[in-house]
C-alpha cells in the first residue's frame, strides 16, 4: 500500500513540474510567512507539512463558536464537534489524539505563544477566541517533535494586532438548539507612540443538540502591543475563559439509532456536567540585537479551575479505593522561553542557527468526591458528597532546543533540528484510609528528539522535500493516577510512546493555486491504549508497536474573479503491529491482534468547498465533506458509519463611509444526514457515539465603525 501511494505521489510530478513552464501565466501567490516555526520563513519554502488558516475566513459565515467550523479542510487533521462542551473538541493530527476521551492528548496547542497544553500533554482549546484571530498554522510530521512532548503535531493561533484606524466591532448570530452568540471588539494604534491595542469579548449559550447539553461560554481575549524602536517590540496577552455546561455522555449504537437527541441515563441520573474557570497571560520581548542577532523572551502564569461530575455508580464509588464521581481540579501553571537566533553564513551561502530553552510547570491540587448524599429522606445523586481523593501533583519539564537552516547551493538547502526533553511528574498523596493507601510517587522521562530535513526548489514553482524525526508522548497525570491491576500508587509501569516519522511531499504553483503533497509513516512503540474502562475509572497500559501510512493532497486556488475553490483528501491506514491483551468495554478479557485498526482514525477523509466572494456586496458558497467509518474500540467490533455532509452559505456586506455592515445565513448537514459527529473511544458500557445535529441553519450579523 505505501509503494502504491509512491507511485500515485510520483505521478503527480510531471503536473508539478509544468508549472514553471507557464508560470507567466499563473497568477502570483502572496509570499505568506509562517509565523510560529522556530526559523521564520515563507510557507512555501518551509519542508514540511503545514497549513495557515486566514482568521478572515474563520470567520466568514460561521457562528464563531468552534475550531471545527473552519479547520475541517485541513489535510491530516481530524476535528470533531462533540456536541458537548463538557469534553471539548476532539481533535488528532495523523492519528495522535485519537484516544483521547476529553481535552487534547498528542497534539501541542499554542496561543499567542502560550502553551495550551500542559507539561503533561494535555490541552485544551476552549480558551482560543474565533473572533479576534489573525491566522492559525497547522503543522504536521516529523518537525512537530521540535516542540517536545505530546507534539504528533502543533497548533498556533496568533491574535491580530491593533491597527490605525480605532475600529469599534459589535456582532450577534444565532442558530437551531437555541444558540446564540453576542461579541464585541475594539482595536488599534497610537501613532507615534508605539502603541497597538486589541480586546475582544464572547458570551455563547444554547440549550444543545441532545437532552442535558446546554451551555454557557464567556471569553474575553487583550492583546497589548508596544514597539519603543524599530529594533524591540513587547506584547502583553491576556485570556480568560468561564464555561459551564452539562454533560450528555456518549450513546450506545441503538441509543444512537433510535433518538440521536437522548442523554444516557447516567447522564441523567447523576446531573453530569463541569465547570471551567481559567485567567492567564504572557508577555513576549523581541530584540534585534544587530543585523544578525535576535533576542527573544517570552513568560506566561495562568491558573485553572475544574469541577466535574461524573456518571459513576454509587456501587462503584463505595469501593475503598475509589476516588469518587467527582473531579475538583485547580491548576497553576506557567513556563519561560528564551530563543536566540543568529543569521550567518558558511561556504559563503545563508545558515541560520535558532537556540534555546523551554520551562514549563504546572502545580495541581486535585481533590475527588462522591456524586452522592445518603441522608433521611433516601440517596441524593449529582451533588457533591464525601472527600475520597486529595492530593498535590506536580509537573515540569525542561527542553533546550537547537535547530539550523543552511542553503548550501541556490536550489538546495538543508535543516536540523535537536531537543532534549525532560519530563518530571512527582505526587503527594493527602488522602490515606483503610483500603486506600498511600499512592505516591514520582517519575521522570527524558529523550532526545532529532529531526532532519532535505529541499530542493526545482523551480520558483516547485519545491521538493524529504524529512524525518523522532517525537515522543509521555502520559498524562490522568493516565498515571490508577494502576490497570487496582494496587495503589501510580502507574510507574506505564511508559511514554516513542514514535519515528519519514515523510516526503511537494508544493507546487499550478494553475493560479497552490497544490501540497505528503507521503508519509509513523512508526511506534509503546503506544499508550487503555488497559480497561468500568466502574468509572479508565487505566492504561503499552501496546507494542503501531504504525501510520498516510498521504495528504490539497489544492486551493481562484479558478475565476471571486470565485475560488479549495479541496483537501487524507488517507490514513493506522494499525497495531502486535497484539496485546486488554479488558472491553463489556468486562471481558480479550486479545487485540495484529493488524487490527487504531480506533477513532477515518480511513479515507475528503473536503471539497467552492467560494465566490467580492470585497463588498453579496457572497455565496458550498462545502461538502466525507469521513470514512470510524472504528470505537480496539476489537474493532463497533464503528461509526461513513458519511457525507454538504452546506451551503450566503452573505452581504455593505460599507458606508466608516461603516461596515456584514450579514450571513448558512445551513448546514443539508440533505439530513444521521450520523455520529464524535466517538468516545473505548468507553465503558458500549457508549460510544456522540450524535451530530441533523439540517440545522445559523445567521449572524456584525457592525463596525472605523475612527
Amino acid at each position: 500500500m505505501l509503494l502504491a501511494r509512491l507511485a500515485v505521489l510520483a505521478a503527480i510530478w510531471p503536473l508539478c513540474a509544468q508549472a514553471q513552464a507557464s508560470k507567466d501565466a499563473i497568477q502570483a501567490l502572496p509570499a505568506i510567512t509562517i509565523q510560529g516555526a522556530q526559523l521564520e520563513r515563507p510557507a512555501f519554502s518551509t519542508p514540511a507539512s503545514i497549513d495557515l488558516v486566514d482568521g478572515t475566513l474563520m470567520r466568514r459565515d460561521q457562528m464563531q463558536v468552534n475550531l471545527s467550523e473552519s479547520l475541517v479542510r485541513v489535510p491530516g487533521l481530524l476535528i470533531q464537534n462533540r456536541q458537548n462542551y463538557a469534553q471539548d473538541l476532539q481533535l488528532s493530527i495523523r492519528g495522535f489524539g485519537a484516544r483521547s476521551t476529553y481535552g487534547v492528548r498528542g497534539v501541542r496547542l499554542y496561543v499567542d505563544g502560550i502553551p495550551a497544553t500542559m507539561p503533561d500533554g494535555q490541552g485544551q482549546t476552549s480558551n482560543i477566541d474565533i473572533a479576534s484571530i489573525d491566522s492559525m498554522e497547522i503543522l504536521r510530521g516529523p518537525f512537530s517533535a521540535l516542540y517536545g512532548n505530546a507534539s504528533g503535531g502543533v497548533v498556533q493561533v496568533f491574535t491580530e494586532h491593533g491597527k490605525d484606524p480605532p475600529t469599534l466591532e459589535s456582532s450577534f448570530a444565532a442558530g437551531s438548539d437555541s444558540q446564540f452568540r453576542y461579541g464585541a471588539k475594539a482595536s488599534g494604534a497610537r501613532a507615534g507612540t508605539g502603541l497597538d491595542y486589541l480586546v475582544s469579548a464572547n458570551r455563547y449559550v444554547t440549550q444543545g443538540y441532545r437532552d442535558h447539553s446546554s451551555a454557557r461560554k464567556n471569553l474575553a481575549n487583550a492583546k497589548l502591543g508596544w514597539t519603543p524602536d524599530e529594533d524591540s517590540s513587547l506584547t502583553l496577552v491576556l485570556n480568560s475563559v468561564d464555561v459551564k455546561a452539562d454533560d450528555p455522555q456518549g450513546l450506545t449504537y441503538d441509543e444512537f439509532m433510535n433518538d440521536p437527541r437522548q442523554a444516557s441515563p447516567g447522564a441523567l441520573a447523576y446531573n453530569t456536567r463541569k465547570t471551567v474557570r481559567q485567567t492567564q497571560g504572557g508577555l513576549h520581548y523581541e530584540r534585534e540585537v544587530d543585523a544578525h542577532n535576535t533576542l527573544r523572551l517570552m513568560a506566561y502564569y495562568g491558573q485553572r479551575r475544574t469541577v466535574q461530575f461524573l456518571g459513576v455508580p454509587v456501587s462503584a464509588q463505595l469501593a475503598p479505593g475509589s476516588a469518587g464521581g467527582v473531579v475538583d481540579l485547580q491548576r497553576r501553571y506557567g513556563g519561560l522561553d528564551a530563543r536566540w537566533t543568529s543569521r550567518l553564513r558558511l561556504a559563503g551561502r545563508p545558515l541560520t542557527i535558532v537556540g534555546g530553552v523551554a520551562y514549563d510547570t504546572m502545580t495541581e491540587d486535585r481533590r475527588g468526591y462522591e456524586n452522592f448524599v445518603a441522608g433521611t429522606a433516601g440517596l441524593a445523586t449529582g451533588v457533591q458528597g464525601n472527600l475520597r481523593r486529595k492530593e498535590t501533583n506536580d509537573i515540569w519539564n525542561v527542553d533546550p532546543y537547537a535547530q539550523a537552516s543552511w542553503q548550501f547551493t541556490d536550489r538546495w538547502s538543508v535543516d536540523a533540528g535537536l531537543r532534549y526533553s525532560t519530563v518530571h511528574f512527582d505526587s503527594d498523596d493527602d488522602y490515606i484510609a483503610a483500603g486506600n493507601p498511600d499512592d505516591s510517587g514520582t517519575v521522570r522521562y527524558r529523550k532526545l528528539l532529532p529531526s532532519a530535513a532535505l529541499r530542493y526548489q526545482a523551480s520558483t514553482d516547485l519545491m521538493l522535500y524529504a524529512t524525518a524525526g523522532r517525537g515522543f508522548e509521555t502520559p498524562t497525570f490522568s493516565e498515571l493516577s490508577y494502576r490497570p491491576d487496582g494496587r495503589p500508587g501510580l502507574n510507574l509501569a506505564l511508559m511514554p510512546s516513542e514514535n519515528t516519522s519519514l515523510e516526503v511531499g511537494a508544493k507546487a504553483r499550478v494553475a493560479g493555486g497552490m497544490l501540497t503533497a505528503a507521503l508519509f509513516q509513523t512508526r511506534t512503540r509503546n503506544e499508550i491504549v487503555t488497559a480497561r474502562s468500568d466502574g468509572g475509572r479508565t487505566t492504561f497500559q503499552n501496546a507494542g508497536h503501531t504504525r501510520r501510512n498516510g498521504f495528504e493532497l490539497a489544492w486551493s486556488g481562484e479558478v475565476a474573479d471571486n470565485l475560488s475553490t479549495y479541496l483537501a483528501y487524507t488517507w490514513l491506514d493506522a494499525r497495531y503491529k502486535d497484539s496485546f491483551r486488554t479488558v472491553d468495554t463489556r468486562g471481558s478479557a480479550v486479545l487485540v491482534p495484529d493488524g487490527n485498526r487504531i480506533p477513532g482514525i477515518a480511513e479515507h477523509a475528503v473536503y471539497a468547498a467552492l467560494d465566490w466572494a467580492q470585497e463588498k456586496g453579496w457572497r455565496a458558497g458550498v462545502e461538502g465533506r466525507y469521513l470514512s467509518r470510524l472504528y470505537v474500540n480496539d476489537s474493532n467490533d463497533e464503528y461509526a458509519p461513513a458519511y457525507f455532509t454538504a452546506s451551503v452559505h450566503a452573505g452581504y456586506r455593505w460599507k458606508l463611509q466608516d461603516w461596515t455592515l456584514d450579514a450571513f445565513a448558512r445551513l448546514d448537514n443539508v440533505f439530513d444526514r444521521h450520523y455520529a459527529g464524535a466517538t468516545v473511544v473505548n468507553a465503558s458500557w458500549g457508549r460510544y457515539y456522540e450524535p451530530a445535529p441533523g439540517r440545522n441553519w445559523t445567521a449572524g450579523i456584525s457592525l463596525a465603525h472605523a475612527f
